[in-house]
């Protein structure tokens, strides 16, 4: 079995995950990382997308959460991020809404501020659908 370290998962609205992990990936802002017990402190921006989380039983997780600030510490890991979801939170019928409005926004819009969120909302809702579709064994 390999190490374990604390993480946590922060929101402003709750606490969303507290535990042992054995490994987190999560991707920051130049790339995917995996962080595992007695990695070396720092502290980065993440984006949106997967974070995935191998659990004290060895069972991996996923939740879709949106850009934060990860801290890795010596004795302790934090997320903070202003969502975070578990698959079995995600509305899938809402997402699916969501995507098919951000493409029509995409094509319809001719200012580029308009554009980019209409692509930030596209983004969110394929990782929410990503994230409920995907099984880690």
């Amino acid at each position: 079995m390999e190490a374990l370290f604390n993480f946590e998962v922060h929101t402003p609205r709750r606490l969303f995950f507290s535990g042992k992990a054995q490994v987190v990936l999560i991707t920051l802002s130049d790339g995917e990382i995996g962080i595992y017990a007695k990695h070396s402190p720092f502290t980065a921006v993440t984006v949106t997308g997967i974070l995935r989380i191998k659990d004290d039983e060895g069972s991996w997780k996923s939740a879709f959460v949106t850009g934060g600030i990860l801290e890795v510490k010596e004795f302790k890991n934090v997320l903070m991020v202003d969502i975070a979801e578990w698959a079995e939170e995600i509305d899938k019928d809402s997402v699916l809404s969501a995507k098919e409005q951000a493409e029509k926004a995409i094509a319809e819009t001719n200012f580029k501020f308009e554009v980019d969120k209409a692509k930030e909302e596209l983004r969110r809702a394929e990782f929410r659908l990503k994230v409920t579709d995907t099984i880690f064994s």
